[in-house]
C-alpha cells in the first residue's frame, strides 16, 4: 500500500516524545539513579506463564528469548553492587496488540536498594507528576495525528482534553487502595479471604461472562477476570490510583507478608482512567523461595518453565533488599498528549513496522 511507509504518529508527537524521554533521563539522573543497558536477547525466559516471549533460534539445540523485561539482568547487577539503576528501552511480548498494546514497546524499569514498595509508590507519584508537568510545558506544540480518521486530535476539544488529563496526572496526593478495598468499592465485597467458589459465584452474580476455557478452580483466573471487568475500569478517573497488597499468588518475585488471616504480596499498580501504567514490587531476595514458587507455578499452569539459573545464582550470591518498578512509557506519553492509542506515539506501530 502506498501509505504504509508513513508513521503512525505525527512528527509533532514524536518531537514531544523525544523531549519527554530526555526529561525522564534527567529526572532519574538527578534522583541518584544511573542508566544501564542490558541485552535484548537472553538465555533465560520470563517465569510469568501469562507473558509469552518471542523465541530466537540460535543453534540446532539452543534458543534465546527476546526480553519481556530487563528485570533479571538488572537484578544480577544489583547482586554485584549496583545501588540505584534504571533502564529506558525496548521490550517485546508475543501476542500483545491493541489500543494499549504493541508487541514491541518502551519500558522504563528501575530498582533502588533499601527501598520498599511503599517508598517506591511515593517515588512513582513524584515522577508521574513531574512528567505530566513537563508534558504540559510542551502543550503549545502541535500534536497532530497522521491518520485521517483522528484528525480531530488537533481540535480545541482535544487540546482541552489534553489539558484535563495533564491536570489529572498532576493531582496529588494520588489515591491509594488495597486490592481488597478496590474490590469492596467496585465489586461489592472483599475477596482475599473468600473461597474460589465464592469468587466464581460473585462473578456470576455480577453478570461477568467467563470464557469456557476458564476452570472453576482457577482462583487467580477468576480474580483477574473480575478485576478487569468490574474494578479496573473505575480506577484513576478523578486522580491517579495506586492499588496495592495483591494476592500472594499473583507476584512470584515479590515479598509476601501476612495481613490478618491472608497472605498478600507487597506489590502495587498505578491506574489512570482505568489504564494500568506501572507495576512495582518489594522484591523477593530468597533464591530457595523463588525456585519453590516457580515449580508451583509450572505445576499449576502445566507449562514447562525453565529455571532462571543466572538469576537464582545472583540471588544466592546476595540480592540486597530492594524495590523495583516497571512503567509503560508509551501509555504515559499517550495520556499526556491526549491521544487515544499507543500507536499515535510510536513512530511505526506493529502493522507498519
Amino acid at each position: 500500500m502506498p501509505q504504509e511507509f508513513r508513521p503512525t504518529a505525527s512528527l509533532d508527537a514524536l518531537r514531544a516524545r523525544a523531549k519527554l524521554l530526555a526529561f525522564t533521563r534527567r529526572f532519574f539522573d538527578d534522583a541518584g539513579y544511573w542508566e544501564v543497558d542490558t541485552p535484548l536477547m537472553s538465555h533465560e525466559r520470563v517465569i510469568d506463564s501469562n507473558i509469552e516471549p518471542f523465541i530466537v533460534p540460535w543453534s540446532a539445540t539452543e534458543r534465546l528469548y527476546l526480553q519481556t523485561s530487563p528485570e533479571f539482568a538488572m537484578k544480577r547487577l544489583l547482586a554485584v553492587g549496583a545501588d540505584a539503576i534504571y533502564q529506558l528501552g525496548k521490550v517485546m511480548r508475543h501476542g500483545e496488540l491493541g489500543r494499549l498494546h504493541n508487541p514491541e514497546f518502551t519500558m522504563l524499569e528501575w530498582y533502588r536498594v533499601g527501598d520498599t514498595h511503599v517508598e517506591q509508590m511515593n517515588f512513582v507519584e513524584r515522577f508521574v507528576v513531574e512528567f505530566a508537568r513537563e508534558a504540559g510545558s510542551l502543550a503549545n506544540a502541535e500534536v497532530r495525528n497522521t491518520e485521517a480518521e483522528n484528525a480531530a486530535n488537533n481540535s480545541d476539544e482535544n487540546i482541552t482534553r489534553r489539558s484535563a488529563l495533564i491536570a489529572q496526572l498532576s493531582a496529588i496526593p494520588f489515591e491509594r487502595l488495597t486490592y481488597d478495598q478496590a474490590f469492596e468499592r467496585y465489586a461489592g465485597t472483599k475477596v482475599l479471604a473468600r473461597s474460589t467458589s465464592d469468587i466464581v459465584a460473585l462473578a456470576r452474580r455480577l453478570g461477568v461472562s467467563a470464557p469456557e476455557s476458564l476452570p472453576t478452580d482457577d482462583r487467580d483466573g477468576w480474580l483477574n477476570l473480575l478485576l478487569a471487568e468490574r474494578v479496573e475500569p473505575h480506577l484513576g478517573h478523578d486522580r491517579p490510583t495506586f492499588v496495592f497488597d495483591y494476592p500472594a499468588s499473583q507476584a512470584a518475585l515479590a515479598c509476601v507478608r501476612s495481613e490478618g488471616n491472608v497472605a498478600v504480596a507487597e506489590r502495587f499498580e498505578l491506574y489512570v482512567n482505568g489504564i494500568e501504567l506501572c507495576n512495582g514490587y518489594h522484591e523477593l531476595t530468597d533464591a530457595t523461595e523463588l525456585q519453590s514458587r516457580i515449580q508451583r507455578e509450572a505445576a499449576a499452569s502445566e507449562k514447562v518453565i525453565p529455571l532462571p539459573t543466572r538469576l537464582l545464582a545472583a540471588m544466592q550470591h546476595g540480592l540486597p533488599p530492594c524495590a523495583g518498578v516497571a512503567l509503560g512509557v508509551d501509555r504515559l506519553i499517550m495520556l499526556c498528549l491526549g491521544v487515544n492509542s499507543v500507536r499515535e506515539v510510536i513512530p511505526f506501530a506493529f502493522e507498519r513496522a
